[in-house]
């Protein structure tokens, strides 16, 4: 397993936009797949985004795609979100997640290392 560090979240505008992060200390995420999960108050963890292991295949959520990017930097080894035209239904911890030469999915189970999650607030 993977120890997961978010970053990047915060408070951004309706209409704005946001970078989240995902690296692992010690390790690099590299050869693992990786998905960003949120959850908001009151509602179950969903699948936002997700990246294979070698990074060719990606998946997001209907209620994302055009407006979220999930990619890998192979020089900083991180998994980043770049999150933009966000709105007040995108509020909500978010969590990243890696499971070592995976797919990529949407759902939870798939991953089996998880991090503590960044806040991400956005206002209308």
């Amino acid at each position: 397993q993977l120890h997961l560090a978010e970053s990047g979240g915060g408070l951004a505008q309706a209409g704005g936009s946001l970078k989240l992060s995902c690296a692992a200390s010690r390790f690099t995420v590299d050869n693992w797949a990786v998905g960003w999960f949120r959850q908001a108050p009151g509602k179950e963890r969903e699948g936002v985004a997700s990246i294979s292991s070698d990074g060719s295949t990606t998946y997001y959520a209907d209620s994302v795609r055009d407006r979220f990017t999930i990619f890998r930097d192979s020089a900083t080894k991180t998994v980043y979100l770049e999150m933009n035209n966000v709105g007040p239904a995108d509020t909500g911890i978010y969590y990243c997640a890696a499971h070592r030469w995976g797919p990529g999915s949407l759902s939870a189970a798939s991953f089996n290392s998880w991090g503590s999650g960044t806040q991400v607030t956005v206002s209308s």
